[in-house]
């Protein structure tokens, strides 16, 4: 919770220095959330530069095009014809650069001029400082703003989705709402291409669930997190019918176990806290998922027994080991797997 907390306050400064057209001279953007990066680097980009002066003022350096001196010359060239420049770098890990080229930096993150910022984005790398590298760790700690975009939470995600429909004269209910998030995953930049499909899709001005059937392609949690649910309630043969959609979708079956054994540890993880008179926010921190997510696992693992729980874990260790030691199909393993757990729930 205290996370979520700082990269809400961190979101807000920088709402605020845009606002107040007062930007950082140093930003590192990284998180889940790559929509609202993509968003704020493009806010900061509009207040920043303009249209006739962008090749002249905007630098953007990815692994093909950084080398600390380039990074070096962008950041110290002087606008031309404006008054502020921008230098992005995409995915390089600064902490991994030779000591060389890490004491260089240091040196042009702690001198950085008044009429430029510096955006760090990190999509595909993590952003990992390390302390250990002294002189660079300073040199980003005193300097910069780190913003992170986690995923957003159910209740702000159900009001940024009814805004979306809306932009587009549909209406959608907030039960419609939540499973859209189920399906997708939860994240602005898959609700927004599939917010697009089914606005295209529907002729109608309320949005029904056969619209969104019709054209959202579930997320590989999403369909193991439906077929747990239908194990719980005794529905095998459904269950059995939800892995048949994730074979169809062509999904590696090696995937849909690790799914499955994710899924099943956050279960008993659940079950653990339940005995213990512990709640969802403790297994979101435990298990670094959002709220949402984490209540709807306290809600399932409410129907388990521990001893279930205990069994799943050697049913799944025992299963990944045939798949990868026997001639036998991988699929088959996957559907007696599915028949044994629905066996033991009913046990």
């Amino acid at each position: 919770m205290a996370k979520r907390e700082e990269a809400a306050s961190q979101l807000q400064a920088l709402k605020t220095s845009i606002k107040e057209k007062k930007p950082e001279r140093l930003y590192i953007f990284h998180g889940e959330e790559v929509f609202l990066l993509h968003h704020y680097l493009q806010r900061l980009k509009d207040l920043l530069i303009d249209d006739l002066t962008e090749s002249f003022n905007y630098h953007r350096l990815t692994n093909e095009t950084f080398d600390v001196q380039t990074f070096a010359d962008a950041v110290e060239n002087i606008p031309m014809m404006a008054e502020f420049s921008m230098v992005q770098v995409d995915d390089i890990d600064l902490f991994k650069l030779s000591e060389d080229a890490r004491n260089k930096m240091a040196e042009v993150l702690s001198d950085i001029p008044e009429y430029c910022t510096v955006v760090f984005t990190y999509e595909t790398v993590a952003w990992k400082p390390d302390k250990r590298l002294k002189k660079l760790y300073a040199a980003v700690d005193e300097n910069a703003a780190v913003v992170e975009f986690p995923k957003q939470e159910q209740r702000d995600l159900v009001s940024w989705i009814t805004r979306h429909f809306l932009n587009r004269q549909k209406r959608i209910t907030p039960e419609l709402c939540v499973y859209l998030i189920e399906l997708t995953g939860g994240t602005m930049t898959a609700l927004s291409g599939e917010i697009d499909k089914i606005c295209a899709y529907s002729g109608a001005d309320a949005i029904c669930k056969a619209d969104i059937d019709a054209v959202v392609e579930p997320v590989l949690d999403a369909v193991v997190f439906q077929m747990t649910d239908l194990l719980s309630a005794g529905r095998f043969s459904q269950a059995l019918d939800k892995l048949q959609q994730l074979l169809k979708m062509q999904q590696d079956p090696i995937a849909i176990l690790g799914a499955i054994g994710m899924h099943f540890r956050r279960i008993s993880t659940a079950r653990i806290l339940i005995d213990n008179g512990r709640n969802a926010s403790e297994l979101a921190s435990l298990c670094g998922i959002s709220e949402y997510p984490a209540r709807k696992t306290m809600e399932a693992a409410r129907k388990f027994s521990p001893a279930f729980c205990k069994k799943t874990a050697e049913l799944v260790l025992e299963t990944d080991y045939r798949m990868k030691t026997s001639f036998d199909e991988q699929e088959r393993l996957l559907e007696m797997l599915l028949l044994q757990l629905a066996q033991e729930a009913r046990a």
